[in-house]
Parts: structure tokens; sequence; C-alpha cells
């Protein structure tokens, strides 16, 4: 992997590619498996950081030499706050060797927002959106089962207008998470499921021009994206948690 690929991976990881530039990095990992393996390890090693890695108090004197240099008060809190991306960096750097710098990503939930809905568009450029293709919850959910260290709930809408036309495996913050894919009319919808319960709530919202949403329940996170309007991704949300 050049240096030139190793930046941009790195800025597309961190989301500061504009839609245009991500999109074309979409495409290079959809045809160089190579670039997609390292983007792989990337993300593995950001989940494993985000999980593992120490944070430690700055020392009273660095602390205070900063916050001489920015103006602001030495807070003990405020320098553990501070020194948490910094913790990151360089645990990054040792875990990275030959595959350059990692800087943590500004919320987790954004981040996992980029993540969703990048993994959607490689997919559909990948044309690999499916990997058991069926309709039948019978056969997909023990599938995933199979594929997965957990067992994601599966339904079918099709009497809502969502039919279920298949499955795929994939990441999601570093760790395996179960992707649904669902039909409206000519749109593809997306359903991320993994175990945690810490997701944020508020309602769909548009993430690089495709609608999102997200919710917990049952010990599971729920993302949902697709290119349909966000009011439709809303009621499809709604059946989801209803459990159709």
């Amino acid at each position: 992997m050049s240096p030139e690929d190793a930046r941009l991976l790195h800025a597309y990881l961190d989301g500061e590619l504009d839609p245009a530039r991500a999109l074309e990095i979409e495409a290079q990992l959809a045809r160089n498996p190579q670039l997609r393996a390292a983007y792989e390890r990337l993300r593995e090693m950001s989940g494993a950081i985000r999980e593992k890695a120490d944070y430690h108090p700055a020392p009273p004197a660095l602390a205070a030499r900063f916050a001489r240099a920015q103006g602001e008060p030495a807070s003990g809190i405020a320098w553990r706050a501070w020194l948490r991306p910094a913790a990151a960096l360089a645990a990054a750097v040792l875990l990275g060797a030959g595959l350059g710098y990692f800087v943590m990503k500004p919320g987790e939930e954004d981040a996992l927002a980029r993540e969703v809905v990048a993994s959607h568009v490689r997919a559909t450029l990948a044309g690999q959106l499916i990997e058991v293709a069926s309709s039948d919850q019978h056969t997909v959910k023990p599938w995933l089962s199979a594929h997965l260290p957990f067992s994601p709930p599966v339904a079918d809408f099709s009497k809502d207008g969502f039919p279920l036309v298949g499955a795929r495996v994939d990441y999601l913050g570093g760790k395996p998470a179960a992707v649904l894919v669902y039909r409206r009319r000519l749109h593809t919808i997306d359903l991320y499921v993994a175990p945690g319960t810490a997701a944020a709530s508020g309602g769909p919202f548009v993430k690089d021009g495709f609608s999102v949403e997200r919710f917990a329940q049952d010990g599971m996170r729920f993302w949902a994206v697709s290119d349909v309007e966000g009011r439709e991704l809303e009621h499809f949300a709604r059946l989801v948690a209803a459990g159709g």
C-alpha cells in the first residue's frame, strides 16, 4: 500500500473526505482486495482502540504548560478529556506499524453513522449486498447465526411493503454485524443489527445523501440506511421495533 493510499484510507475512515471523493474510495475498495483488506485492518484497529486503550491523566507540568499555551486552566478533568484522543493516537501508532497513524473519531455515534453509510455504498457498488438470498426468515436467521457470535432477530415485512430479500455479514465499529437487506419498491434498505444498548434516538437524519435511522432494543442496536425518503425509513424502523 502506497503512502498516498494509506493517507486516503485514514481520511476516509475519519470522515474527512467530501462525498464525491468518498465514493471514489468506495469504488477502489470494491475493485482492490488488498486495499479493502488494509481498510478492514484499520477499522478493526479503530474498534480495538476504542474498546481497550488505556487513558491516563497528563503529568501536572505538561498540563500546566499546555494550559498556559491555550490560555485555559489546567483542570485535571479537562486534561483527562483532552488526553483521550492523544492516548488513542499513541496506541494506534504502536499498533498500526506500517499503516500510518490513526486519529480517534470524534463521537462514536457519528462514526457509526459514517460506517453504515460507507458499508451500504460499498456493498451497492460492488454488487455484494446479499450473501444469502431468501425472503424466508427461517432460512436467513439460521444462516446469520452460523456466521456470527450472536443470533439477530429477523422478520419479513412484505405485507407492509418492505420485503426481506436476503442478508450478509459485515463489520460495524470493528465488530461483526448482521445486515438484513430489504426492498422498498426500487430502493434497497440495509438494516444493521449488532449487540449493544447505547444508541442515540431522535428520528431519521441524512448522512452523505442517505437517510439513516437508529435505535436500540432488547440488547440489540439497529441501524437502517437507504436512499428512500426519511419518513419511509422511519416507518420501516417502527415496524422493526414492533417486530412486524
